[in-house]
């Protein structure tokens, strides 16, 4: 890869969500090479069979330099410290299985993509990926996927802070940020009702960061309704869910280690 110029490097962009997985190949623009090809997530998922679902994913894709893999949970330095979905029997809040909890545990998933593609690998929380392709570089900039549940990452300048799953604390008695705002509350209160809990969410959480700018992207972001968008703030702006893949490419260049 040292023989390539930055400018002709590829990208292999993976974003592994809950339910599904999306990949594509980028230029070094962030331009996609071929369509983005997306697999339902396999459950239940050991270590090996998300690798071995990407190589798959990748067989059908142009060639790449380099892989980028956003994932849910904590990722320090490409090790697995805890995954929430990952570790259920068949999928986000079915049972978890000890033996999944222990398969993820401290797993290098950087070292494993590198090892399986025979490339380059970053593997990062895929709130942070997605952050990659939306932030400005400037200032204290948050960001917020609405989907599953609640994703999260902060940048300071462009320099990605360390990650948080502040998601996973009570935003009320017995119910965390992910329960509050996640797809199933959206599914059960309908958008209006849900929209309104993500507004009070923000509120909470401005005199916490104190933002420059926030982003709000996920698949979710798109069913704020306008009447809550009107009154966010013109500091906050929803982005598309293509910035899960698209980030793949600048996060490289973001990711502050």
């Amino acid at each position: 890869m040292n023989e390539i110029p930055s400018s002709q490097l590829h990208t292999l962009a993976v974003d592994c969500g809950g339910g599904g997985i999306k990949a594509s190949v980028l230029d070094a623009a962030g331009t996609l090479r071929a369509p983005a090809v997306r697999v339902p997530t396999p459950y239940p998922l050991p270590p090996e069979r998300l690798v071995e679902t990407l190589v798959e994913i990748a067989a059908s894709l142009p060639l790449a330099h380099r892989v980028t893999v956003g994932m849910p949970g904590m990722i320090r330095h490409g090790v697995v410290v805890a995954t929430p979905h990952y570790v259920t029997r068949s999928g986000p809040h079915s049972r978890v299985l000890p033996e999944l909890v222990d398969a993820w545990a401290d797993f290098d998933m950087e070292a494993a993509v590198g090892a399986a593609f025979g490339l380059p690998a970053l593997v990062l929380n895929d709130a942070e990926v997605h952050g990659a392709g939306v932030v400005a570089g400037s200032g204290l900039e948050l960001v917020l996927t609405l989907g599953t549940g609640l994703g999260s990452a902060l940048f300071d300048g462009g320099v990605l802070a360390p990650h948080l799953e502040w998601s996973h604390a009570p935003v009320r008695w017995g119910t965390s940020y992910d329960d509050y705002v996640g797809q199933i509350e959206r599914a059960r209160l309908g958008d209006g009702r849900w929209s309104r809990r993500v507004r009070r969410v923000v509120d909470g959480l401005r005199p916490v960061f104190v933002w420059d700018r926030l982003y709000l992207g996920g698949g979710n972001s798109r069913q704020i309704t306008p009447q809550v968008l009107a009154r966010l703030g013109d500091d906050v702006v929803v982005v598309p869910n293509s910035a899960g893949i698209v980030g793949g490419v600048r996060a490289w260049s973001l990711r502050g280690r």
